[in-house]
């Protein structure tokens, strides 16, 4: 993980001296409560798993680089219905316990939800960059208690100062989708400020929350960006900036891409039949790179177990590297990785326009199993968002 103190890593502006009489910070009630409402699960399933509840734990800093988060509002992600149905467990739990000492006691009760825009209350001893009473966003790991509750405790690594320009319930939109197409693009797809400008980039899968994110991005930096998505979804990436916009439901997809110029860069945010033909579109011999968010990690762990799980997954991936490589292309798998730094380089670009938030609905945070089956209902046009404190 990055280290937040390095000179040049952060802008001097992003980097705050917090006073010496500040110590660990809040000194206030709220530190000394044991317990706190939050929406969790005590087992894996459908939507009737999920649980309010008014006695959660309230979350203690246990290592000096933490911070404690007011959450004023959180928002889902494809993720959280993969967690709430056990998806991903074996992997996640090794990462939670790794010598299995008492898993079954930190895997449940479970908060999911990993976006959170809110205000620190409290901050570890080694902490000099943030203070309490700074807003800020953040993507928690999804091996760490989630933010369905009204306070969470990050890494001060993976916190970032909260863009001015945007509300709590608009900035709660864009991290973990954020991070997640930072991820695939610029430290898995090499693309950057510098090197995107004219690239033709084809993104499927374009209007869910990742998508927007990722088309906004490539045409910040230059490239000529290809969405595809359903055709009641053309308007809104026509607004994001897509050059063109091509409806899967219209016929073959394949063969609709097929007549286009060949592309530099895919993010593939479907998977599936997608990936047996997309590949071919890339420009060969050229450095052109097609990188998924769809790979079979997780759920090779829960099948097989953890050294099986990821020995299989190597093969896999290998394999596939190698044999695209032959012919002429870069093959990828991508990841969300939790970062302050990158969320920094977010906030940069919205506070100069170039990203905006993108959000399907708004719930209250009595509304959390409504949110979630609205989210299990799929077709999504940006994220779907929790005000946990009621304010926008």
């Amino acid at each position: 993980m990055l280290a937040r103190g390095a000179a040049g890593l952060r802008g001097a502006a992003l980097r705050r001296a917090r006073p010496a009489a500040a110590g660990r910070g809040l000194r206030s009630s709220a530190a000394a409560r044991t317990a706190m409402p939050s929406w969790v699960i005590d087992r894996y399933g459908r939507n009737e798993v999920l649980r309010f509840t008014r006695d959660m734990a309230f979350p203690a800093i246990r290592f000096p680089n933490e911070v404690v988060i007011k959450v004023h509002a959180a928002s889902l992600n494809p993720i959280d219905l993969s967690m709430r149905s056990g998806y991903g467990a074996t992997a996640l739990n090794m990462k939670r316990d790794p010598l299995k000492l008492n898993s079954m006691e930190n895997e449940f009760p479970l908060t999911l939800g990993r976006d959170v825009s809110g205000v620190i209350m409290e901050c570890g001893l080694s902490v000099s960059y943030f203070k309490p009473g700074d807003e800020v966003w953040a993507a928690i790991p999804p091996w760490k208690q989630g933010t369905l509750s009204e306070f969470v405790v990050a890494s001060g690594n993976e916190v970032s100062f909260k863009p001015k320009c945007l509300s709590h319930t608009e900035a709660a939109s864009l991290p973990f989708v954020g991070l997640t197409a930072w991820s695939a693009i610029n430290k898995v797809g090499g693309l950057n400020d510098k090197n995107c400008s004219g690239k033709r980039v084809l993104i499927l899968g374009a209007s869910g929350g990742v998508g927007t994110f990722a088309v906004q991005l490539v045409k910040a930096w230059g490239a000529h960006v290809t969405a595809v998505c359903s055709n009641d979804a053309s308007t809104l990436m026509k607004e994001l900036g897509a050059d063109d916009v091509i409806d899967y439901k219209s016929g073959s997809l394949e063969e609709q891409l097929k007549t286009l110029p060949l592309f530099d860069f895919i993010l593939d945010n479907v998977g599936g039949s997608t990936e047996k033909w997309a590949v071919d579109l890339l420009k060969k011999w050229s450095g052109a790179t097609y990188v998924t968010l769809i790979t079979p990690f997780l759920i090779n762990v829960d099948r097989l177990g953890v050294a099986d799980g990821m020995l299989q997954t190597g093969v896999t991936i290998g394999s596939k590297t190698v044999k695209h490589l032959c012919k002429g292309v870069h093959y990828r798998w991508a990841f969300f990785m939790p970062s302050g730094p990158c969320l920094d380089e977010i906030a940069e670009l919205v506070e100069s326009g170039k990203i905006q938030p993108v959000i399907d609905q708004v719930y209250s945070f009595s509304e959390v199993p409504k949110a979630f089956l609205k989210l299990e209902g799929g077709h999504a046009r940006g994220k779907t968002v929790i005000n946990v404190i009621n304010k926008k």
